[in-house]
C-alpha cells in the first residue's frame, strides 16, 4: 500500500505553474455490460479482461491525482462497458470528488440506475448521460439485444429525483431501426426536462459490418428536426465533441439538443480527451489503434514510473486523428467510447 509522501501521495491542488492544458478524462471502469448493443458488442460476445488485470479504484484515483499535478482536469467521465455493474461504483465517485475533480459525470445504459441514482449523487456525481436509442420496447430490446425499456425509463426518473443535472439522453441514430423516432425523442426529452444528444454511428468494432446500411449523417438528422422544431445554435465550445442547439416546440417548450458527428464533422482539432481503459491502457484517440499500457506504472509507483506516466500522456495527446480514417481495432465496449 502506498502512503502519503511517496510518489503516489494524493495531490489535491495542481501547481499553477505546471498547468499546461485542460484535459477531459474518460475512465472505463469495466469492459462488462448489462446489455449487448448491436453497435457496441459482437453478438457472440468477447473475451473479458481478467479481474486481477482490471484497474482498482485506488489505481484510478492515483492516475487522476498524478495527472492533476501537470494538467487541469475540469471534467472526468466514468464509462464502461456499463459502470453500474462494477460493485460499489459510488466509492470511486467519492474518491474522485475528494481528490477535487469539480465535474464528475457518468455514462450508463440506465438498466440499474433506479437503484443507484441517489447514492451516486450523494457520493459527488454531478451529471449523467443515459443511452436511450428508442422509445419502442421492441426496438429497444432489438438494438440492445434484450434490454428492458421500462428499466431505463425508471432510471431517468430516478436521476431527476436525485438532482443529477443535466441529464443527457444519448441516441445512436441507426437508419432503418430507430431514425424514424428522432422527433419523438426530442419531445420526450422536453417533457422529461432532459437534454437530447444524437450520436453518429462509428465504423468501429461490431458496427463496421453494417455501417454503410445504418449510418445517418448529422446533417440529415438536423434537417428532419428543423421541420418540427425551431432550432437556435448555441456558441461553439472548441473543446467540445457536441454541436448544440436550443430546440423549441410549437408551444414554446424547449431543451438543448446536441450532435456528436465524428464521421461527417470530425472535431479533432480542439480535442484534449484521454481515455483510460479498464485494463489500464491509455488511448489518445477513439479512432486510432495506438494505446499505452499504464497498469505497471500505476502499481509500481516509483519516481521514474511517474515520469514515464507523464511521458505517456504526452505521447497519447500526439495520436489525435488528422484525417477521416477509423482504424480502432477494439470493440466500443472495451474502450468506453
Amino acid at each position: 500500500m502506498h502512503t502519503p509522501g511517496t510518489a503516489w501521495g494524493i495531490v489535491r491542488e495542481p501547481s499553477r505553474q505546471q498547468v499546461q492544458v485542460a484535459l477531459s478524462l474518460r475512465v472505463s471502469v469495466t469492459d462488462r455490460c448489462a446489455l449487448c448493443c448491436t453497435y457496441c458488442t459482437p453478438a457472440d460476445g468477447m473475451r473479458k479482461v481478467p479481474r486481477e488485470e482490471v484497474l482498482s479504484y485506488e489505481d484510478i484515483a492515483r492516475f487522476v491525482s498524478l495527472i492533476r499535478t501537470r494538467y487541469t482536469v475540469p471534467h472526468l467521465r466514468l464509462t464502461g462497458g456499463e459502470p453500474l455493474v462494477r460493485p460499489k461504483i459510488e466509492t470511486l465517485v467519492a474518491l474522485l470528488a475528494e481528490a477535487g475533480i469539480p465535474d464528475i459525470a457518468l455514462t450508463t445504459c440506465g438498466q440499474q440506475l433506479a437503484a443507484k441514482a441517489r447514492v451516486l449523487r450523494q457520493a459527488g456525481l454531478s451529471r449523467i448521460n443515459i443511452s436511450l436509442d428508442s422509445l419502442n420496447p421492441a426496438t429497444f430490446a432489438e438494438i440492445t439485444r434484450g434490454g428492458v425499456l421500462e428499466k431505463t425509463l425508471l432510471g431517468i426518473a430516478a436521476a431527476r429525483q436525485a438532482g443529477l443535472h443535466p441529464i443527457k439522453l444519448n441516441m445512436v441514430v441507426l437508419r432503418g431501426q430507430n431514425d424514424h423516432e428522432i422527433v419523438e425523442l426530442v419531445r420526450f426529452a422536453i417533457a422529461q426536462q432532459c437534454q437530447m444528444r444524437f450520436l453518429e454511428l462509428m465504423p468501429i468494432g461490431a458496427a463496421k459490418a453494417g455501417f454503410q446500411d445504418h449510418f445517418v449523417p448529422t446533417a440529415e438528422v438536423l434537417e428532419r428536426l428543423a421541420g418540427k422544431f425551431s432550432l437556435s445554435p448555441l456558441p461553439v465550445d472548441p473543446g467540445s465533441t457536441s454541436r448544440n442547439f436550443i430546440a423549441s416546440d410549437e408551444d414554446g417548450h424547449w431543451t438543448t439538443i446536441g450532435f456528436v458527428s465524428p464521421h461527417s464533422e470530425p472535431f479533432c482539432g480542439g480535442c484534449y480527451r484521454l481515455r483510460l481503459t479498464a485494463a489500464g491502457m491509455l488511448i489518445g484517440c477513439l479512432a486510432r489503434p495506438a494505446e499505452i499500457p499504464l497498469l505497471p506504472l500505476l502499481r509500481r509507483g516509483s519516481e521514474s514510473d511517474v515520469e514515464a506516466l507523464y511521458a505517456a500522456v504526452e505521447r497519447a495527446l500526439g495520436t489525435k486523428r488528422r484525417n477521416a480514417e477509423f482504424l480502432q481495432p477494439r470493440q466500443m465496449v472495451e474502450i468506453g467510447g
